[in-house]
């Protein structure tokens, strides 16, 4: 059967593992969970079955069901290795996890949708901002040293995979990216490649008419 993978347009944990899928040239098929209709469907008896955590994304594959957008990325590259998402070199290896880790753990998850729902509606905007340049300030000077064409060196790894999707929340969040010129240049470079085009949140089956490109 064809991997079923839970995802939400928007989620830039999806989008990560979107990007993986078509990377290595998976086909798919994607089930929608609608995080903001009906309450947030993640919090459904049925998802939760799937991710107790009820978060997308969740991917049913080889009989496995896999939360955690970067476990899925793991189980896809130990499992797929071709085209590899990590370099071979164990510095450049470090490096792209450094990146990834910080993004994954240091940035998405404090402007999460959920975390936005604590700080309040007049505080959302300040809140993605401030964590966001805090973050990216961060970045921009590691990216300084390790990148090439890419986040490290000239090859697309999961760092690539992590920074797209959060520029675009740094985009929806209108934060100003005149600061981060690596990270801004690195982002055009990689949304040229087919496989950030066809995973982009225009483009998917949940994409609501007004947002499709």
């Amino acid at each position: 059967p064809k991997p079923i993978l839970y995802s939400y347009f928007r989620s830039s944990c999806s989008w990560r593992v979107r990007i993986a899928l078509a990377l290595k040239g998976i086909d798919y098929e994607t089930v929608p969970i609608n995080l903001i209709k009906d309450g947030g469907q993640q919090f459904s008896k049925e998802f939760q079955t799937l991710n107790p955590m009820k978060q997308v994304p969740a991917l049913r594959i080889d009989g496995l069901i896999i939360g955690q957008s970067l476990a899925i990325i793991d189980y896809l590259e130990e499992t797929r290795p071709t085209p590899p998402l990590l370099p071979q070199d164990p510095k450049k290896r470090a490096s792209v996890r450094e990146i990834s880790n910080l993004i994954a753990s240091g940035i998405q998850p404090l402007q999460n949708l959920s975390v936005l729902k604590q700080v309040g509606q007049e505080n959302q905007l300040t809140w993605a901002q401030k964590v966001i340049a805090s973050g990216f300030t961060a970045l921009e000077q590691i990216l300084q040293k390790t990148a090439g064409k890419y986040c490290v060196g000239d090859e697309v790894s999961v760092a690539d995979l992590c920074l797209v999707p959060q520029v675009a929340n740094a985009e929806r969040f209108k934060v100003d990216l005149t600061p981060y010129p690596t990270i801004s240049h690195i982002n055009k470079t990689l949304l040229t490649l087919e496989a950030f085009q066809v995973s982009h949140p225009c483009r998917q089956p949940d994409t609501p008419p007004e947002l499709r490109a």
